[in-house]
């Protein structure tokens, strides 16, 4: 197959100052939590964009220098030369697919409250830093001397890169993260010498560095520029048209304009509070400004969306974090006339948690994110059969439709049983909450490539017994049966039932999602799951007139979300729809018409009175029928049955992300040599210790 006509646009070549893109689609910097500590593991995924297609792969942010770190968060560093070999594995894994190499040189200033280093923060004005855990550190104002080292450190940083094989070398305004952004930014900037006051002056420092990089790299490489559009604060904040006026100040000075939102919470929403394409109004004319090429990004799957924007005039690149984590080879897929199998972003933002807790990305719909080099997985590719016996799989959720549709291009012949009358178990049912329907895609994309593969049969409105499983006659067996949300209370605050719930009519999620609807109209929702489940529930019942009492023992709605940097948006809303909220509460005793919370702290009593209870606390997993069929042990070997696995939400309930990895597991893991599980699964990074002579270690000794 190859793409057709219309899609031609995406494919030209475009020139970046004095490299040049072989097509539009450009993979902008984003952060994946490896950075420095999972040397390998990151490069091979960068590698793996580039061979999926995209013409220009970009690190995340790279600090430039100690005095500016930020941790605990996990990114590249360009401190010195040491860096850079780390720095070059990523370049040739890039450059082995005809694709250019950018990295995005970072100096956060404001943003790095220096835990690892321990040097003071420097600011363009002192105040507190802007980090997301609110440090009880503060940054010193810079003086002229301050400035003119980082000009100089940047200028070196750059250097280095460039010695590394970047062919595109970033000086970062963005998100209200890069340093220049707090130059540029009234809300930051209270200076009042040559670089503060009027606009010229905040965005002195950062033409200046444009600049010094440039000279730097001469015509090795490109200079892109990442520029905040808006902080999206009004007057209070950087505005659009301020920054317009900065892009026309030096329109032609950087190689690219790479245009976000700040911060980054407003740049990256997740699909239940921004829409496809969301950033579009801001960046809408800055091709008016110069005629340096644009990137921008908006979260987009759609190819034909991508080529309105090419012609319209408003991009060049077609910029993509979230769209080219969820599938690497989406321009390929484009470029071959494979749109259908495009994986598609449903902007969950379980990719941003990756960041934020200093751990691998992961991405429910691409379950290889991370895992090219540390599993071997590849997002396109997986090994043959190891037998031909079929495989029954139990469940047709998230967890079974990625088991059977990976075991089904691996040539295994699978039958899937479902107890209901659709695909997709919870993401189905989820999907039809406020905000959630993107979720859908994680159904849409599996049954669509099962439809493709004749070895796999789907069978609907087939729930089955141990007996039927025993006479099925299927040596291996996969149990993909869920879990159903608890009824009694069960979860983090109370680990035992809650009292009052066993006497009590109680309603769960799966009620809801269901059709139940509580009896009267003051319903009290009890969150211990803490996810986006409760909040979800009481923006549906208070959309359908319902009164709402939100209690949480957490400080705030849906506290995990902030790992989805959604947490704020969904009080928000909450608050204003007029939903209740009482935080700091302990679910103590439920009864039919009264419920009973205790403060978490003092343990002071409060009484509210309701006409049904909400509980969403913790999920139990469907586990009878691997249970009955454990219970028929004995008959097995006569069955022919040799094995029976439970994966995903049927062992351990967690997020669809969590499922979806264990259905690729399962069929990666299917006929390979046990492992034993005292023995570390999957590869990972070691420190080697060299002493100052440069010879290894042989024993632990000092430094």
């Amino acid at each position: 197959m190859s793409r057709h006509p219309r899609y031609d646009i995406l494919f030209e070549p475009v020139p970046i100052g004095p490299v040049v893109a072989r097509n539009r689609f450009y993979q902008v910097p984003h952060c994946n939590g490896m950075g420095y500590r999972d040397a390998t593991a990151v490069a091979v995924m960068r590698g793996i964009k580039a061979e999926g297609g995209w013409s220009v792969v970009c690190t995340e942010q790279t600090e430039i220098h100690h005095s500016s770190d930020i941790n605990p968060f996990i990114e590249l560093r360009i401190w010195d030369d040491r860096d850079i070999p780390m720095l070059a594995g990523m370049v040739d894994r890039i450059h082995e697919h005809d694709a250019l190499a950018g990295i995005e040189l970072a100096y956060n200033g404001l943003n790095g409250p220096n835990h690892y280093g321990r040097e003071v923060p420097m600011a363009p004005t002192a105040m507190p830093v802007a980090s997301f855990s609110y440090d009880p550190v503060q940054a010193k104002e810079m003086s002229l001397q301050d400035i003119r080292d980082v000009r100089r450190w940047h200028r070196a940083a750059a250097l280095r890169a460039r010695r590394a094989g970047f062919d595109l070398i970033y000086v970062y305004a963005g998100h209200a993260l890069g340093f220049f952004h707090h130059f540029l930014s009234r809300r930051y900037n209270h200076r009042s010498d040559e670089y503060g006051g009027s606009l010229e002056n905040r965005a002195r420092l950062l033409k200046e560095i444009i600049t010094d990089t440039k000279e730097a790299v001469g015509d090795t490489a490109a200079v892109p520029c990442r520029i905040s559009l808006d902080e999206l604060m009004g007057p209070d904040g950087l505005e659009k048209n301020e920054v317009l006026d900065v892009i026309g100040m030096m329109a032609e000075l950087p190689d690219l304009w790479d245009v976000c939102l700040a911060g980054w919470e407003n740049d990256s929403q997740t699909s239940r509070f921004g829409p496809e394409g969301a950033q579009e109004p801001y960046f809408a004319t800055v091709k008016n400004l110069t005629t340096r090429p644009v990137v921008g990004v908006g979260r987009y799957t759609s190819p034909d969306r991508m080529v309105s924007l090419v012609k319209s005039g408003k991009l060049d690149f077609i910029g993509c974090a979230r769209p080219s984590i969820a599938d690497p080879y989406l321009p390929k897929k484009i470029e071959e006339g494979r749109i259908e199998d495009i994986r598609e972003c449903i902007g969950c933002n379980i990719c941003v948690s990756g960041d934020f807790l200093m751990s691998p990305m992961r991405c429910t719909q691409n379950p290889s994110m991370s895992e090219e080099w540390r599993r071997g997985w590849h997002p396109e590719r997986i090994r043959g059969r190891g037998c031909d016996e079929p495989v029954l799989i139990v469940g047709a959720g998230p967890c079974g439709l990625e088991a059977a549709q990976m075991l089904g291009k691996r040539g295994y012949n699978v039958t899937v049983a479902e107890a209901g009358k659709e695909a997709g178990g919870r993401v189905t049912r989820e999907s039809r909450l406020p905000g959630l329907s993107a979720w859908r895609r994680v159904v849409d994309y599996r049954m669509q490539q099962i439809h493709k593969l004749p070895e796999v049969e789907l069978h609907f409105a087939s729930e089955l017994t141990a007996a039927d499983v025993l006479e099925l006659d299927f040596r291996r067996v996969a149990l993909a049966t869920g879990s159903r949300w608890r009824r009694d209370g069960v979860g983090r605050h109370w680990t035992s039932a809650v009292p009052g719930a066993s006497e009590t009519p109680i309603l769960t999620p799966d009620d809801i999602m269901a059709g139940a609807r509580p009896p009267g109209s003051r319903i009290a929702i009890w969150d211990d799951d803490h996810y986006y489940m409760g909040g979800v529930l009481a923006e549906l019942l208070i959309s359908e007139g319902c009164e709402v009492v939100f209690i949480t023992p957490a400080p705030e709605v849906s506290s995990w979300t902030r790992h989805t940097m959604e947490q704020h948006l969904i009080q928000k809303k909450l608050i204003e729809m007029g939903v209740a909220i009482y935080p700091n509460l302990a679910l103590s005793k439920v009864a039919a018409d009264v419920l009973e919370a205790k403060c978490v702290f003092t343990g002071q009593r409060q009484v509210f009175e309701v006409d049904s209870t909400l509980l969403v606390t913790s999920r139990k997993a469907n586990d009878e029928l691997a249970a009955g069929l454990h219970a028929l042990h004995d008959s097995w070997a006569d069955a022919g049955l040799e094995s029976v696995t439970l994966i995903g939400d049927s062992v351990a309930p967690a997020t669809i992300a969590h499922a979806v990895f264990a259905g690729r597991k399962f069929a990666e893991e299917l006929d390979a040599a046990d492992v034993p599980n005292d023995v570390v699964a999957f590869r990972r990074e070691i420190t080697e210790l060299v002493d100052r002579e440069g010879g290894n270690y042989s024993s632990p000794g000092t430094p």
